[in-house]
């Protein structure tokens, strides 16, 4: 299939009026709306802007590829928009972007579309290519381009995708993927493979993209290569590269360090890939492995992992709690069996496997699957023993740099013996290991727990005002990210050990940010484009339904602004919480829960009120009207 099969007259917008990376992506929606190619733009919108999250498509050289797979395409499309101009669009070299190719692929995509697709990527690697859609001046000239460009790239897909060069200076083999393998992956590929063509490297580059993984590395070749490098946002299997010098990277340093990546490989500036059980490997950054010290990554796998229970076992508590606060107890005059059953269901199970699920996560992130089994039984430890949140971090960590340590001296066994770790020895060791120094720390890890929750109990209203404020604060600072996450960790921790004024705060600051910009899109219209307003609305639910990242595209598109503002409004909203002396024992739900806040739920709606005012005021008077 040709490129210009997805490229069509209707498709192409070659003088796009907006002028930030938001209101770029909506504009290019819109054409796939009015062309009946999406059957949900605002479902497709949220995939492309998730997939911003986990990188930015602009690639740099004034080029931006917006991309997303879903079942909210109809039909596999490409939008192409020029900006004169240019747009501020985060891209990965800091330049302007000009030229924008939106990537609308079904989840169904067979292999025709994903490989036209994967072309159009490594089309745009061409400078003259480039320069050539900058110049068009007609949309039957850019097709044109594509064509002719695309000719000289489908001659060379029937040929492994290796350069042609020998050398006595050894062989460099490489793997590159990205989340959705449609862009990325490409062009990280022949990013890797004209540079090496340059310096006279004999290459070979596998591509893990949406089609499958092509022009797989032999175990031959990977016995027989100087270094390979794993250019990758995603899972690449890793243990046919045991022994071997392997750089692991971000798949947009394939793109944009080429060189160095290569040069380094030469060197075997590298670690020996030692091997795992799990046999795969996620790149997040520079030289950071799983058994690696990346302490924010291994709390956050178990932050992540445990609020699925947190938050469906909090709702089905909440739900209890409508019937009665004491509707659960059979002993009480108003039991109600489906209350005591939600209970049991959420407080009684889900919620006891919090602080367990918590350490396993951490536990295996650090040692991959030989950790989740110690990792676990620390942790149900920890809770059964009344350590808490902080027993259960403690026992995650412990558990993993266990079994990292059983890997090492495990290590020199007879490989007839390899078959044995993960079902008999890591299991057995880890569990016997973790538990033992448990067994001893769960008592101390207790009474500094209890220690916390009974200073915060004491606080004088002066100090809970200033708790409130901080906490509040911290839900807007990144909206989703770690901040954000440690402070609804804590007010979790706080509810299990039956403070609930914290959380109480928390969920006013965290409902705060989408509620300011929703009102200010609504008060202030001339600072807000079109799109942006439309987006405002959806922030109404979002905000009452305590889900602050709806926030993220107005912060990430105008921070210095936004941020601040936001800030304000939760920190503010934070305090009132408290000088109002609320408590929330659900740990999320929004309005959905404020029948069962303890205190006057309408104090608690006028906390939440205010800091949405004093966030949309400011955002308000801060942000300049949007240039016509």
């Amino acid at each position: 299939m040709k490129i210009t099969e997805l490229l069509k007259q209707d498709t192409i917008l070659l003088d796009v009026k907006s002028t930030t990376k938001i209101d770029v992506i909506h504009e290019l929606v819109d054409v796939l709306e009015k062309g009946k190619y999406v059957n949900d733009s605002k479902a497709f919108t949220k995939a492309i802007f998730d997939r911003e999250e986990q990188s930015t498509t602009g690639i740099g050289e004034g080029v931006a590829i917006p991309h997303a797979k879903t079942s909210a395409v109809i039909t596999p499309t490409i939008v192409f928009g020029r900006s004169v101009q240019g747009v501020d669009y985060e891209s990965l070299d800091g330049q302007p972007a000009h030229l924008f190719f939106m990537i609308a692929a079904t989840d169904g995509a067979n292999s025709l579309h994903l490989d036209a697709l994967s072309r159009l990527s490594t089309i745009l690697m061409n400078e003259e290519a480039r320069q050539a859609l900058r110049n068009a001046s007609t949309n039957e000239e850019v097709i044109k381009v594509i064509d002719s460009y695309e000719e000289a790239k489908a001659k060379e897909e029937n040929e492994t995708i290796s350069s042609s060069a020998t050398s006595n200076k050894g062989k460099i083999l490489a793997v590159t993927a990205c989340p959705t393998g449609i862009a990325h992956t490409y062009m990280a590929a022949d990013s890797l493979k004209n540079k090496a063509k340059d310096l006279g490297i004999d290459f070979k580059v596998e591509t893990n993209g949406s089609g499958g993984a092509k022009n797989i590395l032999t175990q031959e070749e990977i016995e027989s290569a100087t270094a390979i490098i794993v250019a990758a946002d995603t899972k690449v299997e890793m243990e046919r590269f045991a022994g071997k010098h392997v750089i692991q990277v971000p798949v947009s340093d394939g793109i944009k360090k080429p060189a160095e990546l290569l040069e380094r490989a030469m060197k075997q500036d590298a670690p020996v890939y030692q091997g795992s059980q799990s046999g795969h490997f996620e790149s997040s950054s520079e030289g950071e492995n799983k058994a690696g010290l990346g302490i924010y990554k291994h709390l956050m796998s178990g932050v992540s992992n445990m609020l699925p229970f947190v938050v469906g076992g909090g709702i089905l508590i909440a739900l209890s709690f409508m019937f009665g606060i004491q509707a659960f107890d059979p002993e009480h005059e108003t039991y109600n069996q489906f209350a005591d059953i939600l209970m049991t269901i959420g407080g009684g199970n889900a919620f006891t496997l919090i602080v367990p699920v918590l350490a396993g996560f951490i536990a295996m992130s650090i040692a991959d699957r030989p950790g989740f089994a110690p990792g676990m039984v620390g942790g149900l430890m920890a809770a059964n023993g009344n350590a808490g949140f902080l027993g259960g971090i403690i026992a995650g960590f412990l558990a993993g740099y266990i079994v990292v340590g059983l890997k090492y001296l495990l290590n020199r066994l007879p490989q007839t013996l390899e078959g044995i770790k993960p079902v008999l020895l890591y299991p057995l060791l880890g569990i016997f290991a973790t538990g033992l120094i448990m067994y001893y720390l769960v008592g101390p890890l207790s009474d500094v727990n209890l220690g916390i929750q009974d200073w915060l109990s004491g606080l004088g209203t002066g100090n809970l005002v200033l708790l409130g404020l901080i906490l509040g604060g911290m839900m807007a600072v990144d909206m989703g990210g770690p901040i954000n996450k440690a402070a609804y960790t804590f007010g979790i921790a706080m509810i299990e050990g039956g403070n609930i004024g914290p959380h109480a705060a928390i969920m006013a600051g965290g409902m705060v940010p989408p509620l300011g910009i929703a009102l200010a899109t609504t008060l202030f219209r001339s600072k807000f484009t079109d799109s942006e307003r439309k987006a405002g609305i959806t922030n109404y639910i979002m905000g009452a339904s305590f889900i602050t990242e709806g926030a993220i595209p107005f912060a990430a598109a105008d921070p210095l602004r936004v941020i601040p503002s936001a800030i304000a409004g939760s920190a503010v909203a934070g305090a009132l919480s408290m000088v109002f002396g609320i408590g929330l024992p659900a740990p999320h739900g929004g309005l959905f829960v404020f029948p069962i806040v303890e205190g006057n739920p309408f104090l608690y709606l006028l906390a939440i009120a205010i800091g949405t005012v004093v966030s949309a005021l400011l955002i308000g008077f801060l942000k300049k009207p949007v240039l016509k």
